[in-house]
């Protein structure tokens, strides 16, 4: 009981905001590092390994001030460079992992490049579904949310890329019927439900439900929308509740410039928080 009284009576003498900052840093990092380490292998060694450095150091410290010893302090500290070396090994994958994402932190890439990226890998899965005409419609969101028609569908969250817009459109599976939404480089939902047009046909031309989906979603926010038609696989565009028919992949990838060039701002913004 001295020894703890005498320990507090040590550490009092310190100021206290530079105790408390301390602390408060201690503690993000051990929650930055639990929370990296989440559902991976080395989790629980991770707070196995960090209870007993934390035991430790509090019983040897009370039983050495106590009582002097200094051989089994000695080899209290040589057995943590035994453990930092062990965990070295033990942890190398996250370590790797770890330091690729210092190397290549998401906030710092250019959000113009990851969302060129992202444009051109809409651009190549809805051409090749248009060449095997499968239909397919695909939004793109902007500034204006769409979460009350995200919730109609099935949640993805999921990277964009080609093959896997292929693959969600692929005749047959579970979520090729109705729309996905984009949001950012990522696919937020698919087999999404949208409100169709109330009117039926552009020039005389009758249209289908993808269609007219894709205008009713687009007259009621910022959204653009691809459509890749079954029945002749030509492209459309819907934009502001109005729709351009039979779009090459020039034109395609100018709209699509146009709608990433204004979401690049807010999606810096959105991995700055994330990262």
């Amino acid at each position: 009981m001295e020894t703890l009284i005498e320990y507090f009576t040590r550490v009092a003498r310190y100021n206290l905001w530079v105790v408390v900052i301390e602390l408060i840093f201690i503690g993000l990092v051990v929650y930055w590092v639990v929370d990296f380490l989440e559902g991976t292998r080395g989790e629980r060694l991770f707070r196995g390994v960090i209870f007993m450095l934390i035991a430790g150091v509090l019983i040897l410290k009370l039983v050495s001030d106590r009582f002097h010893f200094e051989r089994l302090e000695y080899l209290y500290k040589s057995f943590l460079i035994f453990v930092l070396v062990v965990a070295v090994a033990a942890f190398q994958p996250e370590i790797r992992r770890a330091l690729i994402r210092i190397a290549q932190p998401r906030f710092l890439a250019s959000s113009s490049q990851q969302l060129a990226r992202t444009t051109e890998e809409i651009i190549t899965a809805v051409t090749q579904l248009a060449d095997n005409k499968v239909g397919a419609i695909i939004v793109v969101e902007k500034k204006v949310a769409l979460g009350e028609f995200i919730e109609t569908g099935v949640r993805l969250d999921a990277k964009v890329t080609a093959e896997l817009l292929m693959s969600i459109f692929h005749p047959g599976t579970a979520l090729h019927d109705m729309a996905v939404i984009i949001r950012s480089d990522r696919i937020i939902a698919a087999r999404v439900q949208l409100p169709l047009a109330e009117m039926d046909s552009v020039n005389g031309i009758e249209l289908g439900s993808r269609h007219r989906a894709a205008m009713g979603i687009t007259s009621g926010s910022d959204a653009t929308c691809l459509v890749v038609s079954e029945q002749t696989g030509r492209i459309s565009i819907a934009e502001g509740g109005q729709l351009t028919r039979n779009v090459n992949e020039s034109l395609l990838r100018k709209h699509l410039a146009s709608t990433m060039d204004e979401m690049a701002p807010i999606v810096e913004r959105l991995w700055k928080r994330k990262a």
